[in-house]
Parts: C-alpha cells; structure tokens; sequence
C-alpha cells in the first residue's frame, strides 16, 4: 500500500457548486451585487486585523510622555559658577541667566543632577533634584 493510495472511511465530502444552473437563479444564492457575490479571493482574512493591533501595543507609532521633554537637565557645578552665596535658583532666574531655553515656547521644569561640587548656600525652589545632589546642596547648608 502506497500513501496515494490510502482512503478514509467516509470519503471527501465534495465542495458545492454554485451558478451551474438548476434551481438557484440568476445570483445562485449569493445575493446581489457586491464583493461576496464575485469568484475568486473573496474577503482578507479576519486574523490581519488581530495582527495588525500588536504593532500598536509595542512600540511602534508610540507616542512618549510629553513631560520628559519638557525637562531641562544641569549639574552642580554649572550653578556654583554662575551663582552667589544666598541666591534663589528658580527655573525663571537660569532662564534670565542664560542656562536654559525655552522648550515648546515654555520655560521647561529643572531637575538638578550632582555632578560637580557646591560650596555656597543657595534657595532652590521649584526644581527637581537627585537624592546624590539634595545630599551636597544640604552639605554646603542650602535649601530645597
């Protein structure tokens, strides 16, 4: 016995044929006009747009939070040389100073990074600041 040779017990069930006469009509039971009533490759399968969903859930057409980009970034030592003992550090006064642009036609949020070492005392309010860089700003007898 050869493998073209083997038959299942109920044989193939044969596919209906539709529009070869007979008593259907004209539209054989498919209806009118319109994609479905055609021959050939009728709809695209239902799975695309399963698949198509997962790009969107990753990382494609991802939009990130706004709020990271409208954050500017400075170290400690940058602020010890264009600052004097006392003064207040606000995003509105580096602003002033030249430190920072504006970001989207606004002055951005300031987060404080401890790279460098400070020695004087300065007021910062209304800024982000590192736990390494709250430790040195303290040291120097600073506020937050």
């Amino acid at each position: 016995m050869q493998l073209h040779e083997l038959r299942t017990k109920k044989g193939i069930k044969k596919a209906k044929r539709i529009g070869r006469g007979g008593k259907k009509g004209d539209s054989c039971g498919k209806g009118m006009k319109g994609q479905k009533s055609r021959a050939g490759k009728k709809l695209p399968p239902d799975v695309r747009e399963l698949v198509k969903r997962y790009h969107k859930l990753r990382g494609y057409r991802f939009k990130p939070v706004t709020k990271l980009f409208n954050l500017a970034v400075l170290n400690l030592d940058i602020i010890e040389k264009n600052f004097e003992e006392g003064e207040k550090v606000t995003p509105e006064v580096l602003f002033k100073k030249g430190l920072v642009r504006r970001i989207k036609g606004q002055i951005p949020k300031i987060k404080i990074l401890s790279a460098g070492d400070i020695k004087k005392a300065l007021v910062f309010e209304d800024c982000l600041v590192s736990k390494i860089a709250k430790e040195k700003i303290e040291k120097a007898k600073g506020k937050i």
